[in-house]
């Protein structure tokens, strides 16, 4: 993996040194609105990093690349992320603190990451999964030029009834 540097932001290899300041940013209340939870602890997200810095599923049939977004070189304000499958396709994710949302910093991570997946991974497909009810990605997603995908996919990738499923060719 590399590092990536786009005009405002720097979005840096993930490792397990980056739990302590990225369990301050997932401790924001608002980013979990929609979905999830924040992590029980440092620890507990510590550990889930070191195992993520393999960047490849126990079986090797997945790359996972996930990087730690910074505002130039200050704090950590969220991070990108991408499951690469063998066949080209990859699935990704995005979080930013709530205190970064509205300034097109998240469009600006996604689409450098998009291009550093086609360039530097071979991905021809891209894929995010959301809930429905969050419009605030879905506009993300429709302004990277993401589509709903067909209910074929949809049922393939076992997408629940109360989430989107937004495709996109790389």
């Amino acid at each position: 993996m590399t590092a990536i540097v786009t005009e405002r932001l720097s979005l840096e290899p993930q490792v397990a040194a980056h739990a302590e300041e990225m369990f301050r940013v997932l401790a924001d209340p608002a980013i979990y609105e929609h979905e999830n939870e924040p992590p029980p602890s440092v620890e507990w997200l510590r550990e889930r990093y070191r195992k993520l810095e393999s960047r490849r599923s126990p079986d090797g049939r997945e790359q996972w690349l996930n990087w730690v977004l910074r505002l130039g070189a200050s704090e950590a304000i969220g991070y990108v992320q991408a499951t690469v499958h063998e066949d080209g396709r990859a699935l990704i994710a995005y979080e930013l603190s709530s205190r970064y949302w509205g300034r097109g910093l998240a469009q600006e991570a996604v689409r450098a990451m998009i291009a550093e997946l086609a360039r530097g991974h071979g991905v021809g497909r891209l894929a995010a999964v959301l809930k429905a009810s969050n419009g605030r990605s879905q506009r993300l997603l429709d302004r990277l030029g993401f589509v709903p995908a067909s209910p074929g996919l949809r049922e393939e990738l076992r997408v629940e009834p109360d989430e989107l499923l937004m495709v996109r060719e790389a």
